[in-house]
């Protein structure tokens, strides 16, 4: 077989958008920059703080000056601007739960500044999901909710307000990820939906995205009968072309979901998915969160061109895609120039995202009493770590309610502890007890030491951290994420602060 030629590398290199370990660029990327790399996606490992993101940006572009930067910063439990702090704006849920679609555009103006100010010009976000199946281990409070019309006008409002900052969004996860109970990260999900129900609820946030004018979609792992029911949708021309781009009218970037995830590894192997994906009408790769060396990326760029060789990819179509990698940059580019100054925040966290957060609170319960009655013991229950979220964010309402009441304590358990009711309550004798969950419908052996607990102290208050799906216990906070912001929300109202 021929081997490709320096042009076909380069366009292979155009489409791709690998990620790479370190807070500086390494020497690799450095020297793809110059082979034509179109772009990179930036994850928490390669974040420590905004003048360090910022210095490791310049760094990129001055050895490409339209290079895409690209993070997957969702502003909720999805963060990796913030990943060591927790975010301090409310993630989708809280901002469906208060409805205000200028609320929803204000804050993702904010990020969208904060984002471009230290360099960032595209953002693997918002979710677009309808998350109508409680049972999702994945999306959750990543979604504005489970009502299609509620998550369209969100959708919009957030790309307006991301892109009105300078910062192109990509809207995700195409068709829809909501009504599923399997993660994509581990297997390939089936949505359940015939082809009006697929028109009526996941395409809807789509459709406003794009009448917004979003710049890309990305798409999802996810097997989709209605249009095709042999191939998951980032490998299928009946969805990224039919659907998307023909019926939808979307002439943007196609994004793909990390390529390395098994939901379409197992079936079609590593390169054979990235081939696939190109050739229904992906137009960029995105590799690297796990997979994050030059023997990757290399792997993909030989692939790619040589699939071009060998005629299994048409050339016209890596041209095309290239080109609207190319055109996004273009537009990012353009973008940025023409939008408010930029700033970050630092430590201190979003004012707006505080204010978002505060509103997004709910106090229910059969006869809610608060601020707390003195200084609290909390216990934090805390469910498996969701992959999209990752494992070393912080999250919960122990720490902000210890400094606003000083003396409070607090013990976080797991399943594997075997806690028992008894013992939880014996550790607030005499104390205001504070029972803070994360989607506690999702986990039976949560449900099982909550419901014992307020049998022996129906005074707790349970704190929602996660979906709210029902109301447990006679004071009930609902925060709709687990923010670091929506933490301290929730502790300001215990506390009697807010």
């Amino acid at each position: 077989m021929t081997e490709p030629g320096g042009e076909l590398l380069r366009l292979a290199a155009t489409v791709l958008q690998p990620g790479f370990v370190g807070t500086t660029p390494p020497d690799w990327v450095r020297r793809w920059l110059g082979e034509g790399l179109g772009g990179v996606a930036l994850f928490a490992r390669n974040v420590r703080d905004p003048e360090q993101i910022a210095a490791l940006t310049a760094a990129l572009r001055a050895e490409r000056a339209d290079l895409l930067i690209a993070l997957d910063e969702e502003a909720g439990d999805v963060t990796r601007f913030e990943s060591r702090t927790g975010s301090s704006r409310p993630g989708n849920l809280a901002l469906g739960a208060v409805d205000d679609v200028a609320l929803t555009e204000e804050v993702a103006r904010d990020l969208g500044r904060e984002l471009a100010a230290v360099g960032i010009n595209l953002d693997y976000a918002p979710d677009a999901d309808v998350n109508n199946n409680p049972d999702n281990p994945v999306i959750g409070v990543r979604s504005f909710g489970a009502d299609p019309a509620l998550v369209a006008r969100h959708t919009g409002a957030w790309v307006t307000g991301l892109q009105s900052a300078g910062v192109a969004a990509c809207a995700k996860h195409f068709p829809g990820h909501g009504d599923t109970a399997v993660d994509s990260h581990h297997d390939l999900p089936h949505i359940p939906r015939d082809r009006a129900g697929l028109d009526a609820v996941e395409l809807a946030p789509f459709r406003a995205a794009i009448a917004a004018g979003v710049q890309a979609v990305m798409t999802g792992h996810l097997l989709v009968p209605a249009v095709d029911p042999h191939l998951p949708a980032t490998l299928s021309r009946s969805v990224l072309t039919g659907l998307l781009r023909d019926e939808l009218g979307f002439q943007g970037a196609v994004i793909t979901d990390a390529m390395e995830m098994r939901a379409v590894v197992d079936g079609f192997g590593f390169e054979g998915g990235v081939i696939a994906a190109l050739a229904a009408g992906a137009d960029a790769i995105c590799v690297g969160g796990e997979l994050a060396d030059e023997a990757t990326a290399e792997r993909l760029r030989q692939a790619i061109a040589g699939a071009v060789v060998a005629g299994r990819l048409a050339e016209d179509r890596l041209i095309e895609a290239a080109k609207r990698v190319e055109h996004l940059a273009a537009w990012a580019a353009t973008a940025r120039a023409g939008a408010v100054s930029g700033l970050w925040y630092g430590a201190a966290g979003s004012p707006v995202g505080l204010a978002a957060a505060r509103r997004a609170v709910k106090v229910g319960g059969a006869a809610p009493v608060l601020p707390l009655g003195g200084v609290p013991h909390v216990v934090e229950l805390s469910p498996p770590a969701n992959m999209a979220a990752g494992t070393d964010t912080p999250w919960g309402v122990a720490a902000p309610l210890a400094a606003l009441l000083p003396g409070t304590t607090a013990v976080r358990l797991t399943a594997s502890d075997g806690a028992e009711a008894s013992s939880v309550v014996a550790s607030a004798a005499g104390r205001p007890l504070v029972l803070v969950v994360r989607d506690l419908h999702r986990h039976a052996w949560m449900g099982t030491l909550v419901r014992s607990a307020l049998g022996l102290r129906p005074d707790a208050v349970v704190v929602e951290l996660g979906v709210p799906a029902a109301v447990v216990g006679a004071t009930h906070l609902a925060t709709h994420g687990a923010t670091r912001s929506s933490g301290l929300a929730a502790a300001e109202l215990l506390a009697g602060r807010g």
